[in-house]
């Protein structure tokens, strides 16, 4: 082609404008919303018993949406959201909190910007942990997390008090997701959506790394081109489309159509 090759930013804003127009938002409830995460959740395999938590912030002062304790994330319903205080009390709803849920206060005290959290010990991310490995960005699909996914060496123990939220909200400083050695992971969002896209990223990330290792040292992706993958699969159009389609699979795969005789 004779053609004379156009800037990369000509195509970021052509595609950031279609994109606008054409992936719709889908119009849902925060326990609606709450919900699917959950089934997306379980759908990815990152279920581990009891011990994952999803919480969505509350327009309440101190106060934020959690799924009552007891449950998996497997069945969880929009009725099984339960809204609680910063002391763990039931404000709306029935049911308890996971007491372990108490570290999602700190980090919301320190970062206006989240929204949400989700905290699982699902199985390659916590195989990481196990190993005391920090996330290296060394394939595209785990550049969402390039520069924003922190590392927690040491494990303070179960975070059913105050000590593990000032621990765990400091290392986790400025960024989006966070490896706890000994434990599993946290992703903190701007909304459930890019949350739960974070975490099925992580996952898919800790999974790649410990399979590519068996074929020698990873080689992190060049800085400069990591950096601008994330910010262009962070943008909000392409993580809520993928949370769209993520919820979508969760009711299992449609028939096709029969053709017309």
């Amino acid at each position: 082609m004779s053609t004379a090759l156009r800037e990369k930013s000509y195509f970021d804003t052509r595609a950031t404008q279609e994109m606008a127009r054409h992936l719709r938002t889908v119009p849902r409830g925060i326990q609606e919303t709450m919900a699917y995460a959950c089934r997306i959740l379980a759908m990815t395999g990152q279920e581990a018993g009891l011990a994952g938590q999803i919480s969505v912030r509350s327009q309440r002062p101190g106060a934020y949406w959690t799924l009552r304790f007891g449950l998996g994330f497997d069945e969880a319903t929009p009725a099984d959201f339960i809204e609680v205080d910063r002391d763990l009390h039931t404000l709306t709803g029935e049911g308890m909190a996971n007491p372990a849920t108490r570290f999602h206060l700190w980090v919301y005290e320190a970062r206006p910007d989240v929204q949400s959290i989700i905290h699982t010990h699902s199985p390659w991310a916590s195989a990481l942990a196990a190993a005391r490995q920090p996330l290296v960005i060394s394939q595209m699909d785990m550049t969402p997390l390039h520069d924003d996914c922190a590392f927690l060496g040491e494990w303070p123990g179960v975070p059913i008090a105050d000590q593990e939220g000032v621990i765990i909200s400091e290392a986790l400083g400025s960024k989006r997701a966070i490896i706890l050695a000994h434990h599993g992971y946290l992703t903190a969002g701007k909304s459930c959506e890019e949350a739960t896209y974070l975490s099925v990223y992580l996952e898919r990330a800790a999974r790649m790394q410990i399979r590519a290792r068996a074929f020698g040292p990873l080689t992190p992706v060049d800085d400069a081109l990591a950096r601008e993958a994330h910010d262009y699969l962070l943008k909000p159009s392409i993580v809520n489309a993928t949370f769209n389609y993520w919820a979508r699979q969760t009711h299992g795969v449609a028939p096709l159509p029969l053709p017309a005789a």
